[in-house]
């Protein structure tokens, strides 16, 4: 479960964090294009 809320400002800014959320959101990206690509594959075979 995601909780969405403001950024803190006493919080510094972690660049692992980052790095891991954008690994993250790509890993994301690439299996849904990889979901998409098949599901095309498929429909149209």
């Amino acid at each position: 479960m995601y909780f969405f809320r403001k950024k803190d400002p006493n919080r510094p800014t972690n660049i692992n964090i980052k790095i891991m959320h954008f690994i993250n959101a790509l890993a994301i990206a690439i299996f849904l294009a990889g979901i998409i690509y098949k599901l095309i594959q498929w429909l149209t075979k």
